[in-house]
């Protein structure tokens, strides 16, 4: 063959292959692959290399397929022609919607990976960042953000730098303004609905209904008493509750949980008649007495005065714990106020109803002292019930300043009954009175006009008070001493006195110290 022959012929060679260059999309067949590449015709001299990783489902990968792919490069280190799949679909979904959106469009995209500061999203092959600051996907998990759709605004779009920022923030209080809206179109008194507990507070928690967030005051939780809102709902709990009212103006929605359920008070007086004997549950113990359930909803109050017949005070934290059953008797019911009062002595024998016959004036009977008043002493008899010593009856003839100058608590003690009144719940008992009154005999050993030397005991505003035996005090009046010299005297001093007065009935003598 002549030289002329031949290269005409490789000139009608090279004539069947298309020129091409790089950046370019050209269509290709898959004449063969391996493991790491697929070998594409494109219709060139030598047949272009693709990597497998660039197929998404490889296994699904045959022969002869056509697809699109760019020209990366003519010729590479190696002298082979390398082609892209990924980037034909890149630059080809840039084509496409490079001239369909402007800024402020929403798109649709698949989120694919997450990289440094966001996410990466596949938009109809092209693929957008998504700053983690317009995500609105905090709290999302991958597996959940991987495999769900979403609608984004395009926040930034650089066609020459083919640069595509998205924001899903925008998209997503759009959405939640809409279901807002229809919220409020939708919410009417009295409906119920489902919502989520989103946070608890001291007086009460927070519902989200999907949009609207209510408040369910702990007064609306439940018919029980409750100390904490956490006794009955935990963040992220899905309740039923009812719409209370509602303020659209004011963006407020007031809840009831109790509500759904009946009202155990509305039948309260049928179920619990004054007299009714029950059994309930201590659920709270204050000093002034206990809260008892008696059933769910139902709370009544033990007065600390209703815990027994005794007058002493009794402290109920002493007495009861939180979770004791005890029985009680109903002695009043309030619906209105939702109240109801119990007692535990209306379930014993009313002491005070045969205290009469057991405790006969003028009897001398034994007890306890077991408290003090400024005037008197309270002692414990041994039937249980209470009695008082004034002070007036601890001494014939001494003043008595206080009554612990004479009793101390825990002592026993002998007294003589003066009087019971059942209906008062009160007995006078006399200490003094266990002795003769000596007043008669005193009148006789200290007659008027007796002059003699006694001690000071007392300096009081309105006269001295001395001692003219162990037994036997007098007070010198304010009249009858000179005030500089009263001033002066004190407990212990020696004063002369003169006899002045004598009165056996009122049980004194007055002296005087202008001798």
């Amino acid at each position: 063959m002549s030289a002329e022959k031949q290269s005409m012929m490789e000139q009608m060679y090279e004539n069947t292959f298309r020129d091409i260059k790089e950046g370019e999309v050209v269509k290709g067949t898959i004449v063969a692959f391996n493991e790491k590449e697929a070998v594409v015709d494109i219709g060139f001299k030598s047949e272009g290399f693709v990597s497998v990783e660039e197929f998404r489902n490889i296994e699904n990968l045959e022969l002869n397929t056509e697809i699109d792919v760019l020209i990366e490069s003519i010729e590479d280190e190696d002298g082979r022609l390398i082609l892209s799949r990924l980037k034909a679909e890149k630059l080809q979904g840039w084509l496409k919607i490079g001239d369909s959106i402007n800024e402020g469009d929403q798109i649709e995209g698949r989120i694919v990976k997450q990289v440094k500061g966001g996410f990466i999203v596949d938009v109809q092959g092209v693929e957008a960042f998504l700053p983690m600051s317009l995500s609105a996907l905090k709290g999302v998990p991958p597996e959940e953000y991987m495999a769900t759709k979403y609608t984004f605004t395009v926040a930034k779009l650089n066609k020459a730098r083919r640069n595509l920022i998205l924001s899903r923030r925008e998209v997503v209080q759009r959405e939640r303004d809409q279901v807002r809206d229809k919220l409020w179109a939708e919410l009417e008194k009295g409906q119920t609905r489902e919502g989520t507990v989103k946070g608890i507070t001291d007086f009460g928690a927070f519902i989200d209904l999907g949009g609207v967030d209510g408040l369910l005051h702990i007064t609306d939780m439940s018919w029980t008493r409750i100390n904490h809102p956490s006794e009955i709902v935990n963040i992220g709990d899905r309740i039923k509750i009812l719409i209370l009212d509602y303020d659209r103006a004011g963006s407020k929605v007031s809840l009831g949980l109790k509500q759904i359920t009946s009202n155990p008070w509305d039948d309260i007086y049928e179920k619990y008649p004054t007299g009714t004997k029950t059994r309930g549950r201590v659920v709270n113990v204050m000093p002034y007495g206990v809260f008892v359930e008696i059933e769910k909803g139902i709370e009544g109050l033990l007065h600390s005065s209703e815990i027994t017949w005794q007058k002493k005070l009794v402290n109920p934290q002493e007495m009861f714990k939180v979770g004791d059953e005890i029985e009680v008797q109903i002695i009043n019911v309030d619906k209105d106020s939702k109240r109801i009062s119990l007692s535990m002595k209306q379930l014993e024998e009313n002491p005070w109803e045969r205290a009469t016959d057991q405790y006969a004036i003028d009897a001398q009977v034994k007890g306890q002292v077991r408290g003090f008043t400024d005037y008197g002493a309270f002692v414990e008899l041994e039937s249980g019930l209470e009695g008082m010593i004034h002070i007036s009856d601890m001494s014939w003839t001494k003043k008595i300043n206080h009554p612990q100058d004479v009793l101390q608590k825990g002592q026993d003690v002998d007294v003589i009954v003066l009087a019971v009144d059942p209906d008062n719940r009160k007995i006078n008992l006399g200490l003094k009175q266990l002795s003769d009154n000596p007043w008669p005999g005193i009148a006789d050993k200290y007659p008027v006009d007796t002059e003699m030397e006694a001690e000071v005991v007392l300096n009081s505003n309105f006269g001295v008070f001395v001692k003219l035996d162990d037994e036997v005090e007098a007070l010198v009046y304010s009249s009858e001493i000179d005030k500089e010299k009263a001033e002066a005297l004190k407990p212990g001093d020696k004063l002369k006195i003169k006899i002045i007065k004598v009165d056996v009935e009122q049980m004194k003598i007055g002296v005087s110290a202008k001798v």
